[in-house]
């Protein structure tokens, strides 16, 4: 059996870091070994005590080997998962005068196993108070004392009960010498729980610089652990730099895209361009939105023409939605980039899709830029048969410019005049009437001549 994992998770933050969820993991604990050895070995118990610490000395009682014996009866029965069994035998020894017969070791053992086995049943509350009856007996060896502590501290942990795993695991700190990395981490992760961003982040670090002081790595789940208090803090710097340690050492692909948001937050175009193209070179924008966002940066970049690679490959591998949408952020990439007869399927495609005039119009505006008059005309008039158009005087003065371009005269003076309804297109309109009628003016002449 194996300790339940502590889960966090954060909502709301993929716009701006790409959804940091954080999955905390519980340090391997007392209640793990128990788990692993049926409760607890009798041999351990008896040679732990040898080692006392410095600073207390204790006189446990002995381990009578009468007591020992069913110890083990109630340990074999256990191992077995012969549940019944095993707790009958600690009944009978804990029963209103057995248990005055038992001395204060004795009975810590016992509290012991019935704290393994309610645990190995899943009944958490059951085990606490069996461990807890286990370190209020008194001169029992500090060591099973601290081990029990800390155990303690990880049930309430698992019972999401954050208050009192902290406090135990306060008192825990107090009694051992040597505290690991983990526990330091395991601490973090309860103040992080409770809001106090300000202690966890000092356990986790501690556990970091621990770890490195070793000449070790530390372990992926503590940078995350790291990162995403600062992340709370609004501490976006360390945000970045934790971040970066996590695609040095451990290269995954949600690091670097939350990289590259977080270059973003930074004002760091360039950078927040290249941490998102690392990752889209290695194959690791694996997500519609990805992609999307990585052509995004590739136009804000001003590199139209990768952009609408990325789209174009997205859409062909059905990886982004056929939306009108992402057609158009294609059909205008090939655009900017000069590319017109790539952008006028893509247009066309995102125009069909479209629920207004809009990309009609566009359309239009790109087949007038290809010289293709005639189908500039016909989009251009379904766009503004469509309707939703945002600049409609835009629109007429592109139909009127291609109405010109077919010599059909008549027609371009009327879109001229309706564009020029609008004031912001009056100039430009008149403008253009002014060119048409000089257009036919020398025509007539060279007709004259």
């Amino acid at each position: 059996m194996t300790m339940k994992l502590v889960n966090m998770t954060s909502t709301g933050i993929w716009l701006r870091a790409a959804a940091l969820s954080l999955p905390l993991v519980v340090a391997q604990s007392g209640v793990e070994k128990l788990a692993g050895t049926a409760g607890f070995q009798l041999g351990t118990a008896v040679a732990q005590e040898q080692k006392k610490d410095e600073r207390e000395t204790r006189r446990t009682p002995a381990l009578r080997n009468k007591v020992y014996e069913k110890l083990a009866e109630a340990q074999t029965a256990a191992e077995a998962k012969d549940w019944a069994t095993a707790r009958a035998v600690l009944d009978a020894m804990i029963d209103a005068d057995g248990k005055r017969a038992l001395n204060s070791y004795e009975l810590a053992n016992v509290y012991n196993l019935y704290a393994f086995i309610n645990y190995s049943n899943e009944d958490f509350p059951g085990a606490l108070e069996a461990y807890r009856n286990v370190i209020a007996q008194p001169d029992i060896p500090l060591a099973m004392e601290i081990n029990t502590k800390y155990t303690i501290a990880q049930l309430y942990f698992v019972q999401e009960d954050w208050r009192r795993g902290v406090d135990m695991l306060l008192e825990w700190f107090a009694v051992t010498d040597q505290p690991s990395a983990t526990a330091h981490v395991l601490l973090s992760q309860g103040y992080y729980q409770l809001k106090d961003y300000d202690n966890a982040l000092e356990q986790v670090n501690i556990a970091i610089t621990m770890e490195e002081g070793k000449g070790k790595l530390p372990k992926e789940q503590w940078y995350n652990l790291a990162r995403f208090i600062y992340f709370e803090r609004n501490d976006i710097d360390n945000t970045v730099a934790t971040l970066e340690n996590l695609v040095k050492y451990y290269p995954k692909d949600q690091y670097w895209i939350q990289l590259s948001h977080m270059y973003g937050e930074q004002k760091k175009e360039g950078w927040q361009l290249a941490a998102m193209e690392t990752a889209y070179m290695q194959d690791m924008l694996t997500k519609g939105p990805e992609r999307v966002t990585m052509a995004y940066l590739y136009l804000q970049g001003e590199v139209p023409y990768k952009a609408a690679q990325v789209m174009d490959k997205g859409l062909k591998e059905e990886l982004i939605d056929p939306t009108s949408k992402n057609y158009e952020i294609m059909g205008s990439a090939y655009r900017q980039a000069q590319e017109v007869a790539k952008a006028i399927p893509a247009m066309e495609v995102a125009a069909s899709k479209a629920e207004d005039g809009e990309l009609y119009a566009r359309l239009g505006n790109v087949y007038l830029d290809g010289d293709r008059f005639e189908e500039a005309i016909d989009a251009l008039e379904k766009g503004l048969k469509r309707g939703g158009i945002r600049r409609a005087d835009n629109a007429k003065l592109s139909l009127g410019m291609a109405y010109f371009n077919t010599k059909q005269y008549d027609k371009a003076r009327k879109a001229f005049r309706d564009a020029g309804k609008d004031e912001r297109s009056e100039t430009y309109a008149r403008q253009w009437i002014k060119y048409l009628d000089s257009e036919l003016e020398r025509q007539a002449k060279l007709a004259e001549d």
